[in-house]
């Protein structure tokens, strides 16, 4: 929440003054974004090696206080804005176009168009919800269990007052308890159908079935493939191109769809060419849709679990997810499976 967080963090990173710092505010897609300037940077030849990511401490997001809009204007009460998440000093004309509803609520819509026949498949039931935010803790349990974010996760050393430091290496969102033989999933459908509506009366999406806030940071290395073979360096993965889209703010979950053709049409290719998927879990009901219009597959898609299970710090998530299914296609390649084309979107 300081100026320029990039600049600071490549400073206290140690690299050289030299070096500048450029901060994406793009809200969820920051960190992605990072990824997509840096690509971008490398193919116009503005640059060789880029770090691009994205941070969000959710838990310390600070209260803003507006100004009087009057210098010495009268006094009164003044409105304190929680900049976790969520709209802050709207703009009249803006609110005057499109409702400025909670994030919950435009999940909520999303769930009203598919009772309307307006999502592929129909109505998204609150039971279909459930059964999804399941198995997002289930697939996220399994792959603390198996070792899967071990490379992916640098651990956090928090001082404390006596003894040895506490060191933080796995996700602490997930709904798990430990046990002698590993962690187990802490939730069950039955769990999940006992909470209310959080957002909306009547409504169906529930704190259950929807991403978490936290705390995260994630930073890749992006470079030119002459500077990588230069430094004899073998990349992971080749980034083939990105694409934005917008939609209509009342359904802002549905971005992904009209993104990832975009994206998918600039390089040529079609979602059966994708190997393996990463989509932002924002909420149950939003991802099913995505997937729905998609015609992507639960099976190939956030395949160690998504935002619900693992949170959503809104300007890390983007790089996170792209971190994650890197890893998880040089896995399955060294495994013997074809991966050739990956797609992170939120």
């Amino acid at each position: 929440d300081n100026r320029n967080v990039a600049r600071m963090a490549l400073l206290l990173a140690g690299l050289p003054e030299r070096v500048a710092g450029v901060t994406v505010n793009r809200l969820c897609a920051s960190g992605l974004n990072a990824v997509n300037q840096a690509a971008r940077a490398i193919a116009c030849g503005e640059g060789e090696v880029f770090v691009a990511g994205g941070v969000e401490s959710m838990t310390r997001a600070p209260y803003s206080l507006p100004k009087n809009p009057v210098g010495f204007g009268p006094s009164g009460n003044v409105t304190a804005w929680d900049t976790t998440l969520g709209w802050r000093y709207p703009n009249p004309a803006l609110e005057a176009l499109f409702p400025l509803e909670a994030m919950g609520e435009t999940a909520e819509n999303i769930y009203e168009m598919s009772c309307a026949g307006n999502v592929s498949g129909g109505e998204i039931t609150r039971e279909e919800q459930d059964r999804f935010a399941l198995q997002s803790q289930e697939r996220a349990v399994a792959a603390i269990n198996a070792g899967h974010f071990a490379d992916e996760i640098v651990p956090v050393a928090i001082p404390q007052r006596r003894g040895d430091p506490l060191i933080v290496d796995t996700d602490e969102h997930p709904r798990y308890r430990k046990t002698a033989q590993g962690y187990v999933v802490d939730s069950s459908l039955d769990d999940l159908a006992r909470l209310r509506p959080a957002f909306r009366k009547g409504g169906t999406v529930t704190a259950g079935n929807a991403s978490g806030l936290n705390d995260g940071a994630c930073a890749l290395v992006v470079m030119s493939g002459a500077k990588a073979e230069d430094l004899g360096i073998k990349p992971l993965a080749r980034w083939v191109g990105s694409a934005a889209a917008g939609v209509d703010p009342r359904v802002m979950g549905l971005g992904p769809v009209n993104a990832t053709r975009k994206a998918l049409q600039r390089a040529g290719l079609t979602i059966e060419d994708i190997d393996l998927a990463e989509l932002n879990e924002a909420f149950a009901v939003q991802a099913l849709a995505v997937l729905r219009e998609l015609h992507l597959s639960e099976a190939i898609t956030n395949v160690n679990g998504g935002a619900i299970a693992l949170g959503h710090p809104l300007g890390c998530s983007g790089a996170r997810i792209l971190t994650t299914l890197i890893h998880e296609m040089q896995r399955r390649a060294a495994e013997g499976q074809s991966m050739r084309y990956g797609l992170a979107t939120l």
